[in-house]
């Protein structure tokens, strides 16, 4: 009989068992001395997460929205200024930057790796550019090195937004570190992920440190004593010591991650009509997800579906079609849809499968199974 029990999409409950009850006891210690916000656990997981990313700097903040957010006014944008973002990403990059005041400006992606596409971003630069926001998607960095070039003449700063490619690495430097400054998350789902929301950013720069650990503590410098307008983005204790403890079991985790991708990979490298995940050379991915390219999308969904196993779409639409941005108007946004391709067609195509360093054999057999039964039924 065809089994068509429901996988997990990420099993973050079979993690937890994993971690029961160094977590557990991590939590209680919390509870026990009582000091939920700040204190001497989140500036541990602070200390920890700079050694690991290889920056003099990590300040946590509770969401990878406020990472960027913080990073933005430390830099001091706003209105009038112009901020680079990949066209096709989670609507928190282009997000941030509206929120500080400033325009977000779309380039499209290498369809390859997803991120933005350095050769078009020279193009993108105007007089009011500030800064460049490349994404790290689906768990590997852009290419930093080819976006620095661009930026660094012209003054302009890179913030990297490693939500997602945490653990990843860029010519060996971890994702994190690759620019003046970098961001991530610590939404459930992650690579590294808490009980909540949170999140942090990374700096070698000591005064760029300084401000964004005041802006993330309602712009604080001493008790009572606010130097600048900031925002309420301290990560809680809890969370803290639950990222404590999985950062211990970090690298055997994305081991896991990568074993899952390879087993997903050899199983499909033969079938036509689905484009796999492409990790560029000098790089190593932390699989955030592992995405496929399929043609016929809706129909690729609905027969995994009815076999029991689950998907999603990371991400359905580009950011300048977001309803949000509507007042962009109708010619301007033809105008980024052609210059997008890319972006455009990924939006079109892209569906994530099952996946994580908990996924058993059982279960990625089943979702292997099913994904070759649809390419040869459908003969795409």
């Amino acid at each position: 009989m065809l089994n068509t029990n429901p996988i997990p999409f990420i099993d973050l409950q079979a993690q937890y068992r994993a971690y029961k009850d160094e977590i557990d006891s991590a939590i209680s210690d919390v509870v026990r001395d009582a000091r939920f916000i700040l204190g001497p656990t989140v500036s541990d997981l602070e200390a920890e997460l700079a050694v690991y990313v290889g920056t003099k700097h990590c300040v946590a903040c509770s969401s990878g929205t406020d990472a960027l957010v913080i990073s933005l006014m430390a830099l001091g944008i706003g209105r009038g200024d112009e901020v680079i973002v990949p066209a096709f990403s989670f609507f928190a990059t282009a997000e941030a930057v509206s929120l500080v005041g400033a325009t977000p400006v779309f380039v499209d992606i290498d369809i390859a790796t997803y991120a933005i596409d350095p050769q078009l971003v020279e193009g993108a630069v105007t007089h009011a550019t500030r800064a460049i926001i490349p994404v790290g998607l689906y768990g590997q960095p852009a290419d930093m090195d080819a976006i620095t070039a661009v930026a660094q003449p012209a003054g302009i700063v890179v913030v990297e937004d490693a939500a997602q490619s945490l653990g990843g690495t860029y010519n060996g430097r971890q994702s994190g570190s690759l620019a003046e400054i970098g961001c991530t998350s610590f939404y459930p789902a992650k690579p590294l992920g808490c009980y909540g929301d949170g999140g942090a950013v990374f700096t070698s720069d000591d005064e760029l440190a300084s401000r964004m650990r005041q802006i993330m503590n309602h712009g604080q410098s001493a008790g009572y004593r606010h130097e600048t307008i900031g925002i309420n983005g301290r990560l809680d204790a809890l969370q803290a010591a639950i990222l404590r403890v999985k950062l211990r079991r970090f690298e055997e985790e994305l081991d896991s991650r990568a074993s899952v991708a390879a087993g997903y990979d050899n199983s499909f490298v033969d079938l036509s009509g689905i484009e796999l995940p492409h990790v560029a050379a000098g790089r190593t991915s932390s699989y955030a997800q592992y995405t496929l390219r399929v043609t016929d999308r809706d129909s690729f969904r609905a027969y995994l579906g009815n076999h029991g196993i689950p998907t999603a779409v990371h991400y359905p639409t580009t950011l300048f079609r977001q309803p949000a941005y509507a007042d962009l108007g109708a010619e301007r946004i033809e105008k980024y849809a052609n210059a997008c391709p890319n972006a455009e067609r990924a939006a079109t195509e892209v569906v994530s499968l099952p996946f994580g360093p908990f996924l058993t054999k059982h279960q990625q057999e089943r979702v292997v199974g099913a994904v070759r039964a649809f390419v040869e039924r459908s003969g795409v």
